[in-house]
């Protein structure tokens, strides 16, 4: 019998971490709380996996059997057999704190609870658990089938066991696993969020437009996409969150939300998703 992977939310992040599972040769049990988010998240994998059909890199029965590998529900007991559980839905410590919970009653003693996490304390998700050494992050990046780092997390209670079979699994799924200690943000998002949100500050004091600031970054520092644009990309919502939890975390003010960033979520003006951030589309 295959070894099963059990992922805990459908949005963007855990439809690519089923697929990326799936694809390592993984059964992979992908659960939401509505069949529609199961139904969306099934699409956006088909989708993913056909643009490699037409790419020549994947034939099209190998992508049949990727899907058939994926088993959606709105069933938490479905995960009663997995030996892996990567949770990724929203970035809301009491949120993620009663799924770990409800977890570790349910799956086997010796199964490993991830969470996709881009900055909440991983020590804090393991303490509400009677196993915090099978308590990780493993923090896969966007778009996740194309992205090839998983920041690797480990708690204060993480064993080096856990660690290392949480690298294993991410080589396995073809990605390159860096690891850090358990600290605010981490590593990508304590260097990357404060950036962006230098970049908010400069627009929300009439230093530059939009436009001006994304070009300077990109023809100035060579990044692919400049800070306003990936902020967009990201979700609002979900950089201030982190930078929340960075300003929390640290007691610094370097780490100060921007207040055009807290009014822009709070109009509902998240990105990409909702049409609106600091771009339309």
């Amino acid at each position: 019998m295959a070894e099963i992977i059990g992922v805990i939310g459908a949005g963007t992040m855990g439809n690519g971490i089923a697929q990326v599972a799936a694809r390592a040769g993984y059964d992979v049990v992908l659960r939401d709380v509505e069949e529609r988010f199961l139904e969306r998240a099934l699409t956006a994998i088909s989708k993913s996996l056909q643009r490699d059909v037409d790419k020549d890199r994947l034939q099209e029965t190998e992508k049949q059997s990727i899907i058939k590998r994926i088993s959606p529900t709105t069933d938490l007991e479905a995960l009663r057999e997995a030996s892996f559980v990567i949770e990724a839905i929203t970035e809301d410590l009491e949120i993620k704190s009663e799924v770990f919970k409800l977890l570790d009653k349910l799956v086997p003693a010796q199964a490993i609870l991830a969470s996709n996490t881009s900055s909440i304390s991983i020590t804090r998700l393991g303490a509400v658990t009677g196993r915090p050494d099978k308590v990780i992050g493993m923090h896969f990046m966007n778009p996740v089938p194309v992205m090839k780092l998983v920041e690797v997390i480990r708690g204060l209670a993480t064993s080096t066991e856990t660690y290392q079979r949480v690298r294993d699994l991410a080589e396995q799924m073809g990605k390159t696993a860096l690891d850090c200690q358990d600290s605010p943000g981490f590593i990508s998002n304590r260097v990357l969020m404060p950036m962006i949100n230098e970049a908010v500050f400069t627009l929300h004091e009439g230093v530059a437009t939009r436009e001006s600031i994304d070009g300077i970054m990109k023809l100035g520092m060579n990044h692919p996409m400049g800070p306003l644009e990936l902020a967009d990309f990201i979700g609002l919502d979900v950089c201030l969150a982190i930078m929340n939890v960075l300003y929390e975390g640290f007691g610094d003010s370097k780490y100060r939300p921007c207040p055009l960033l807290k009014r822009y979520v709070a109009a509902g003006w998240l990105g990409r998703k909702t049409g609106r951030g600091f771009y339309e589309y």
